[in-house]
């Protein structure tokens, strides 16, 4: 890796915590539990607590991985150091292909609260447009906005749930209502299935380790605060929401914070509106700036196009990487509505971690921070969930991969031919 161009460490633990929870704490809280509420009723609640833990396993995995391996690329180059060249590809391919969708559909929910009917791709592809140009300035520009909306976006939260414990708003015993098994563990593990993808941020902490000083101390210290605070945000958001509607008012209400927030306090609505669409707008920022980061790691070994390992001289980005796929995501906005139907991204995500569990199960004692243990179950519990998922998900994921494999493989042929 010494003979690529590098980019330059900027970000000190305040910035990484800051870019992880622009990125978990995004449009997700905003729409994830409606979905929850579906599949589980109460028993989200518990779903909750087993997405959380399931993301500390992961988390613990990718932060032992990021203190050896401080480099751009997150698991995509985890996964090629401790299992080889192949694993380390299906990692980086899931998440560049399913992320990309992702950000369309970030761009879009954003759209979607912030543009008038009818204006919704113009003005999606508007942001995808000016959040490249911010990540194209430098790292530096990227924390800073992120810092901006994260703060915004928690005013938001805390108003909502100000808004849901007013009195006469609240009513705990929705907490429970029909019982948090009502609807099996089958839809529990669906529910938890659904929130742990909103807690999948703190990858993005990792992705950029070679921007980050004191790599080493600071991305483990770093994804573990991030996801910390993630946690007990949500959990208090799922409380609150669950005791002013209840879990089948959730369940078939699409903006449910909203609708909690109508219940007490109906004058602050736009603000819940306001807080959604900076979220978008942050989980989309981050999502360009780690695609970016992978894609430049993937590009380094020829994975991707070697065009796309270049770093601009002056703002130390991978510029060309973000430009190509910034391009990639307005094409997609122009003429797919993913906002409902992108389950093949949660299959690559999971795959994602997968891999990272079993490449920090194969590090060494030296190089150990966190018991076997740990990865063993989280290696397992993503297996669980992509059971979970639904039938159209999987075979779509499946799709996604086969056509990265056979990518792969006509590339490393003809590189063969070659020499």
């Amino acid at each position: 890796m010494s003979n690529h161009p590098v980019l330059a460490r900027r970000l000190n633990t305040f910035d990484a915590v800051v870019i992880g929870l622009g990125s978990m704490i995004g449009a997700g809280v905003f729409a994830a539990f409606t979905p929850a509420a579906q599949a589980a009723g109460s028993g989200l609640l518990i779903g909750l607590v087993a997405a959380a833990a399931v993301a500390y396993c992961n988390a613990t995995a990718s932060a032992q991985l990021a203190a050896e391996y401080p480099t751009s690329g997150g698991t995509y180059v985890y996964g090629r150091e401790r299992l080889g060249p192949w694993p380390g590809f299906l990692a980086g391919w899931g998440f560049v292909i399913g992320k990309t969708a992702s950000s369309a559909a970030m761009a879009l929910t954003f759209a979607a609260y912030a543009a008038p009917p009818g204006w919704e791709r113009p003005v999606a592809i508007t942001a995808v447009i000016l959040l490249a140009a911010v990540n194209y300035r430098g790292v530096t520009r990227t924390a800073a906005l992120t810092r901006i909306i994260v703060v915004a976006v928690l005013a938001a939260l805390a108003v909502v749930v100000a808004a849901c414990w007013a009195p006469g708003s609240a009513d705990p015993q929705n907490l429970f209502d029909g019982g948090l098994l009502a609807h099996g563990w089958y839809g529990v593990l669906q529910s938890a299935g659904l929130l742990f993808f909103a807690f999948a941020g703190y990858a993005r902490i990792a992705t950029m380790g070679e921007e980050v000083i004191n790599p080493r101390k600071t991305i483990p210290r770093a994804i573990v605060i991030a996801l910390g605070i993630a946690v007990v945000v949500y959990a208090v958001i799922a409380v609150s929401i669950l005791s002013v509607l209840g879990p089948d008012d959730i369940a078939g209400n699409p903006a449910p914070l909203a609708a909690a927030v109508s219940a007490g306090w109906d004058w602050a609505s736009p603000v819940v509106r306001v807080g959604a669409a900076l979220a978008s707008l942050g989980a989309l920022l981050a999502l360009i700036a780690g695609l970016g980061r992978t894609t430049l790691a993937m590009a380094r070994e020829a994975d991707l196009p070697r065009w796309l390992s270049a770093v601009h001289p002056r703002f130390k980005v991978p510029h060309r990487a973000e430009m190509v796929l910034a391009a990639v995501v307005c094409l997609i906005i122009s003429v797919a509505d993913l906002r409902g139907a992108i389950g093949f991204s949660s299959f690559g995500v999971l795959i994602y971690y997968l891999v990272a569990n079993l490449a920090a199960y194969t590090q060494t004692a030296r190089n150990r921070r966190y018991p076997k243990a740990l990865q063993v179950a989280g290696a397992i519990a993503c297996v669980a969930l992509v059971a979970t998922l639904p039938v159209e998900s999987v075979v779509a994921g499946l799709v996604m991969f086969a056509a990265g494999i056979l990518y792969r493989a006509v590339r490393l042929r003809s590189a063969a031919k070659g020499s």
